[in-house]
């Protein structure tokens, strides 16, 4: 393959899944739902199950944005070490959040069951290990903060890693046995098409060029004329927030990844782990479902798109530095490597909920590198929310918190 890219390698590795019309007539639902990406499809199923009319629109192609170029590594750890969010909003709210993770895997497990995925779904163990012999302390706090919130977890010192994992130049890390993967593009368009069969009505660039709100409803418009009449709003835009949101609530990072070549023996033993480390930012390793081996990390703020995409060939040559310097044993050969942009928070977590700008609307924003894990929480602070019942997350997700 040997392509150097900002098409992400699942949107090429799948191709075109599904087709979907843009939206040319006028449109009445209970539920619109603005971004067709992984969390918009969540919201989606659930505002089904749940029996509301709904409408998804993307003024892109279906997944063709974040959860095209997304890794995917389903982790309840967050940004934000346990500790350390514990410091800033309190043990019950950062325990909660974490929960709420760990959670997240087990039920997208169910759901991809239930709808008979074929998106390699794999449960996996998670591997954070310190990168310097000075972050060791802070990452043995971790250590004990999960432990006394009930997680799963053990201590290995270098030695063992690189016995049980042939992992080298790290200092001691902590092994959980909660994580996952999937390929998140291909999921998206399954889980649509499962509903489509319900009633959900998909539609692809058909672009909300404005709204305007009544006391109890929405009229959207789109780009193509058309006018949807609905009850709610739930915006699952990502980081396009932050052009619609007044004032700085998230910066904007762009992340980079590259994947091996196809080595079904060399990725074997990493198939039920997932992989990262203690810098700043950090790097994550896991394999694909197709054995390559992949690493991302290398972020930088974002500037421009050319910008990004300019320093995709540097990035790739330091991620493939990195890869041998932990697994010198192993010789990597980039077959694709691809560029992303995704919010970051101050504490890691997401803003999920109302914003006083927006009426009757709701904002799903799963950033960090817990997009997925956070947005399946979405589904059921939304489905709480439209049954007029509260959340125990909503102010540690909340619009200025």
């Amino acid at each position: 393959m040997d392509l150097k890219s900002n098409e992400p390698f699942w949107l090429v590795k799948n191709g075109l899944l599904n087709t979907y019309p843009s939206l040319k007539e006028n449109a009445r639902c209970d539920v619109l739902i603005v971004g067709g990406g992984i969390t918009g499809s969540l919201i989606a199923h659930q505002c089904v199950a749940d029996g509301y009319d709904t409408i998804l629109i993307d003024k892109r192609e279906i997944a063709n944005g974040s959860s095209s170029a997304t890794t995917s590594m389903l982790q309840y750890e967050i940004d934000m070490p346990l500790y350390l969010l514990t410091k800033m909003i309190g043990e019950k709210g950062a325990i909660a959040s974490y929960k709420s993770c760990s959670e997240a895997i087990d039920q997208l497990k169910e759901l991809t069951d239930s709808i008979k995925s074929d998106a390699g779904f794999n449960k996996k163990k998670s591997l954070y290990f310190s990168a310097k012999q000075k972050d060791t302390e802070g990452l043995e706090q971790e250590l004990k903060a999960r432990k006394n919130a009930g997680f799963d977890v053990k201590w290995l010192e270098a030695h063992e890693i690189l016995k049980t994992y042939a992992i080298d130049n790290t200092y001691g890390g902590i092994l959980s046995e909660q994580g996952a993967s999937i390929d998140a593009f291909k999921f998206v368009h399954e889980i649509l098409i499962h509903n489509q069969k319900k009633g959900l009505r998909v539609f692809d660039k058909t672009e909300l060029t404005g709204t305007k709100a009544g006391k109890r409803s929405n009229e959207a418009v789109l780009n193509t004329g058309a006018i949807i009449r609905c009850k709610k709003i739930i915006y699952c835009v990502g980081y396009e927030s932050a052009t619609m949101i007044k004032g700085k609530f998230v910066d904007l990072i762009s992340t980079y990844a590259t994947v091996s070549e196809v080595e079904p023996k060399a990725s074997k033993k990493y198939n039920d782990l997932l992989i990262w480390n203690t810098d700043r930012p950090y790097i994550y390793m896991r394999t694909t479902d197709d054995a390559r081996l992949l690493i991302g990390g290398e972020d930088e703020h974002f500037a421009t798109p050319q910008k990004r995409d300019a320093l995709l060939d540097q990035k790739e040559k330091q991620l493939t530095r990195s890869f041998e310097k932990y697994l010198p044993h192993i010789q990597f050969i980039p077959d694709f490597a691809w560029t992303g942009t995704f919010g970051q928070t101050k504490d890691g977590l997401p803003y999920i909920g109302e914003h006083k700008d927006f009426k009757n609307a709701y904002f799903v924003l799963g950033f960090g590198g817990n997009g997925i894990t956070f947005s399946v929480t979405g589904m059921q602070m939304v489905s709480n929310w439209l049954k007029d019942k509260t959340h125990l997350l909503t102010p540690y997700f909340a619009f200025g918190r």
